[in-house]
Parts: structure tokens; sequence; C-alpha cells
């Protein structure tokens, strides 16, 4: 079973030489950490920045240097900063290869609930409305259940939807599973120390294995 870490470490082998990546908001901002040796990939965040290093160490912080979750980071050598308007025309024009989301929810049909918890404060849907429109390829990496033990990959979405049938792999503690075009889930890998009938009890969603 992986922690955070080891999940950002299994996403970041789906990261292809040429890529433009854009990593959203939790976990997968931690991808940036485990980018393999001799790929050359090029991390987006929507808040205007091509070139995102890993993050800094403690004496390379620099407060002005921040992602979209706000997080401090560290630029590559090339990298650029331009407004949000153009960052957003990158998206919207389809210009990034892979986009890597966080979730609360997914459903077998590959709808995405990331944004809203009814009853709870939240400033807005943020970018990820044009990330999940505009994508092509959505990996999504996220807990296999909630805190209260229920899963997180359904047959439908309960919470507010941020997009519909465009998550085409999910990584979770458990497992990998890519999302089918039919509908399902379909178990690609089992992380170490995990059984079959642990994703089973976990998932609540059409499970393929």
């Amino acid at each position: 079973m992986l922690d955070k870490f080891g999940i950002a470490k299994r996403i970041a082998k789906e990261v292809k030489d040429g890529y433009y990546v854009n990593l959203g908001i939790g976990i997968p901002t931690l991808v940036a950490n485990y980018i393999p040796e001799g790929i050359n990939v090029v991390l987006q965040s929507e808040n205007g920045l091509l070139g995102m290093g890993p993050f800094p160490a403690e004496d390379e912080v620099d407060a002005d240097y921040i992602n979209a979750g706000k997080q401090t980071i560290t630029t590559l050598p090339g990298s650029a900063f331009f407004d949000s308007a153009m960052s957003f025309g990158m998206i919207r024009s389809r210009k990034i290869h892979l986009t890597i989301l966080g979730a609360m929810e997914v459903s077998e049909n590959g709808d995405i609930a990331n944004w809203k918890i009814p009853g709870k404060m939240v400033k807005g849907m943020g970018g990820a409305m044009d990330l999940v429109a505009s994508a092509e390829n959505i990996i999504v990496a996220m807990q296999h259940v909630n805190k209260a033990g229920e899963s997180k990959l359904l047959p439908s979405c309960t919470l507010p939807l941020t997009g519909v049938r465009c998550v085409k792999k999910i990584v979770t503690e458990l497992g990998v599973f890519d999302v089918l075009p039919e509908g399902g889930f379909k178990l690609l890998e089992l992380h170490e120390g995990v059984t079959e009938e642990q994703v089973k009890q976990s998932t609540k969603g059409k499970l393929i294995i």
C-alpha cells in the first residue's frame, strides 16, 4: 500500500519524454519531485509558469515563485513566466499533453468531482473546469476511500461534477486503474502488500479484474 508520495512516484512513470504536463493541487504537485532522469518534461502551472522544477530546499525558498496551490517551487533553466490568460490559452488550445488532478470522487464513466463539498465554503472551481474540458489525457491521483472508509470510485459521483467522461486513469494507494470507455475500473496493477479482495471491498463502482 502506498502513501501520497508513493502515489506521486508511480504517476511520474506515466510521464513521457517531450510532454507538457499540468499538475493539479494536492498529491499531483508531488510528481515534480519524481520525474525520471533522462526524461525531458515541461511542467506547467496555470497561474502562469512553464518549466516548474521540484520543491525547493529550505535555503532555496523564494516566496515569489509559487504554483497554482500557492506552494513555493523552483524553476528550471529556460522556464518562462506569463499572465493567466496566456496560461489558459495553452490549456484551452490543447497544448498540454497530460493533466494530473486530485479528486474527491470518480465515477465508473470517468466523471470527476474535485472542487466542492455542499455546505462547505469554497472559493470556486478554479482552473479545473478548463483542464477537464480541454485535456485529452487526465490521470487522477487520490486516496481510494474517504476518511469514513467509503469508496471514492463510484457508479456515479454524488458531489457536484467538475467534468464528465474525462478521466482516463486513476492511481490510488491500492493500485492503478484504467477507466474504460464503456464504463468500469479496470485493475492494471496492485501495489505491494495489497490484495484483490482489498480492492473489491474498497471499490463501489464496476470493477474489472
